[in-house]
């Protein structure tokens, strides 16, 4: 809740003082070369990144609302730029006792993340969402969305763009005033459902053989990958659907290191979780509807399982990780 504070006034110093024009046009080519992107999304990860994924894809919802984003570039932030909190990523790690390689844990995060956010734009069902304008917000001129390979993109534009976004900041008043309105939209609006999918999840997942069931061609793919435990280790990758923590809640209590590390670097480049993110997408103008953020979620998870598998054999031959812990 606390956190949540901190962000809904975090949201316009972000997006209304020229931060967002700056870092938008100076990494332009870049983001349009990499993930079909402007630059902005890099704001949107870094707010993510110190606070939580939530605030990554409020501040996509209003951009594209105000006519920054396309759809389909909106949809591509908020599916592969909503990343998880780097204090998030410390404690699954600590709690699934993973703490004491938490570098090279994390560091496979960020290498699975940016190859999943590489190729996610150029499958569908994101490379054929339209490249159109919100009709609330309509097109922003060229000097707010420079393309990537006009001088525009250059940094000394960027700054430029930056100090005229500033000199149109809002004052206190309206700062305060939508610093309030983000917050009771996350309070009021999102912490409800959050709660109920979380808790509805954890009865399924802890009380009901569905994910079980549903897992059986996963666990057969982890045994073909040479995965220990992978029967007991599969359901994780189908639960992270519904909430974030609910996979290190399955793997902790496995023996294999290499098992847990797999699954929960899975879990966490997945991005997409019903009880927060999820939720939070489909209140948006943004056009996912649910089938689109199961499949994305599928798409995530068999793009990222084979790159984390790869990493984490090689940090096991480097006696890096080990293939089993004791306890």
């Amino acid at each position: 809740m606390t956190i949540f504070l901190f962000a809904a006034f975090l949201l316009p110093l972000l997006t209304d003082f020229g931060l967002m024009d700056l870092v938008g046009i100076a990494l332009s080519p870049v983001f349009r070369r990499l993930f079909r992107l402007p630059g902005r999304p890099c704001v949107d990860a870094i707010a993510c990144w110190m606070t939580a994924a939530t605030v990554g894809v409020l501040i996509t919802a209003q951009q594209y609302e105000k006519g920054f984003y396309r759809q389909r570039e909106a949809a591509t932030i908020v599916t592969n730029f909503s990343v998880v909190s780097l204090p998030f990523c410390v404690v699954i790690a600590e709690f699934v006792q993973l703490g004491h390689v938490f570098v090279p844990f994390y560091l496979t995060v960020c290498c699975a993340g940016l190859i999943t956010a590489i190729v996610m734009p150029r499958i569908p069902p994101l490379s054929k969402i339209p490249d159109q304008y919100s009709e609330a917000g309509k097109q922003r001129s060229e000097r707010d969305r420079s393309s990537g390979g006009e001088p525009a993109g250059s940094l000394a534009r960027g700054f430029l763009a930056a100090l005229e976004r500033a000199d149109h900041a809002p004052r206190p008043r309206a700062y305060l005033q939508s610093g309030m309105y983000n917050l009771f939209d996350i309070w009021f609006g999102l912490m409800p459902p959050l709660i109920a999918i979380a808790t509805f999840g954890l009865i399924v997942a802890e009380y009901t053989p569905v994910f079980e069931v549903l897992s059986y061609p996963l666990a057969a793919l982890l045994s073909w990958l040479q995965i220990p435990d992978a029967g007991a280790a599969a359901p994780a990758l189908l639960v992270g659907f519904v909430e974030m923590f609910l996979p290190g809640v399955i793997v902790q209590g496995i023996e294999s290191e290499l098992t847990r590390f797999v699954i929960i670097l899975v879990a966490i480049t997945q991005l997409i979780y019903m009880s927060e993110v999820g939720v939070l997408i489909m209140k948006t103008r943004i056009p996912l509807n649910f089938i689109n953020l199961v499949t994305l979620f599928v798409l995530r998870t068999i793009i990222a399982l084979p790159v984390i598998v790869a990493i984490a054999q090689g940090l096991v031959a480097a006696r890096v990780l080990a293939g089993s812990a004791p306890f």
